[in-house]
């Protein structure tokens, strides 16, 4: 009951934060300079006065920002992202063929960087004065620090043109035609280099965290005494020493997933990757506001989600972890 309690109150702290959210992000994208009438106008070659005022009067642009906010929140209640100005579909519709690719780029990205991260953090931590904690240490603080969009652009000039092993473009092949088992072999096949693109920066980060966490669990006082009991160092090492250093790699992993999210939109544009972030660069420069808003909104539900999970993992890695209003 403790924990059905603390999600229900995570859920409703989640939804006060999406509001705010929502409310935020409309008012900073309607103070952004350029109409979207303009833009719908252009699309269709020129208009005249009237037939502009009419598009406004259409996509309720016509209206005062505080009562354009007041509809919209309205829709959104009732599970209505409102229609694309640009492809005259309903939002709904356009993320929902989207939202598919960036989770499977997003998970898989988190998965590479946790599981490659840690495993380099715990050969670092066994001899932190050797060459492979060295190595971690220049590896870590060169993927920090190049950009994602260059780290892709790499990859693309030497998995694609140096050694070509992967496609650099696309989710799957144009002119696949294969069963179920081959499509997911070829849909991996494309996720390979921009899940890697994405995971670097952070595989680098939980590198060096777990390096850190690990170095200072290994001198504890419980750790020395397994070993003086004689229970085997790769026990010592999984059962016991990164058993309680996972702690602050979750903190980190929760805090970092909505950096991943925003990473993608610039690894989805360098590898044409039909995701949300390339949907919403494609909204961006067409001035489409409920695309855009609706981009927005389903990345900032899945950060929240995101965040609830990783609260739950605290209390399944360590029982003593309580909230204030479970104790």
């Amino acid at each position: 009951m403790q924990t059905l309690g603390y999600i229900a109150r995570r859920l409703v702290y989640g939804v006060i934060l999406m509001l705010c959210v929502v409310i935020l992000n409309f008012f900073l994208i309607h103070a952004a300079p350029g109409d979207p009438a303009d833009v719908i106008a252009g699309e269709m070659g020129g208009i005249t006065a009237e037939m502009l005022a009419e598009i406004r009067a259409t996509y309720g642009l016509d209206q005062p920002v505080w009562m354009q906010l007041f509809i919209y929140l309205k829709q959104i209640f009732s599970l209505d992202l409102g229609t694309s100005y640009f492809f005259d579909q309903p939002v709904t519709k356009l993320i929902g063929a989207r939202v598919g690719p960036t989770i499977l780029l997003v998970l898989a990205a988190q998965v590479l960087s946790i599981t490659i991260g840690v495993a380099m953090g715990v050969l670092a931590s066994r001899k932190p004065n050797g060459w492979v904690s060295g190595f971690v240490g220049v590896f870590s603080t060169l993927g920090y620090a190049l950009p994602v969009f260059w780290m892709g652009i790499m990859l693309i000039i030497l998995f694609g043109s140096w050694i070509p092993l992967f496609p650099v473009e696309g989710m799957y092949s144009a002119r696949f035609d294969g069963g179920l088992i081959a499509h997911y072999i070829d849909v991996t096949h494309h996720l390979v280099l921009p899940a890697m693109t994405l995971a670097i920066i952070f595989l680098a980060q939980y590198a060096r965290l777990t390096r850190a966490s690990m170095i200072d669990v290994l001198g504890a006082d419980y750790v020395r005494t397994a070993r003086a009991k004689g229970v085997p160092e790769m026990r010592v090492i999984f059962s016991h020493a990164l058993r309680n250093a996972v702690l602050p790699i979750l903190t980190v992993a929760g805090l970092q997933f909505g950096n991943l999210v925003s990473g993608a939109l610039l690894v989805e544009t360098v590898f044409n990757w039909p995701g949300m972030g390339r949907l919403a660069f494609d909204s961006i420069l067409r001035r489409d506001y409920p695309t855009v808003m609706g981009v927005l909104i389903i990345g900032s539900a899945m950060v929240v989600v995101a965040n609830i999970i990783t609260d739950l993992s605290y209390r399944l890695a360590d029982p003593r972890i309580r909230t204030g209003g479970s104790r």
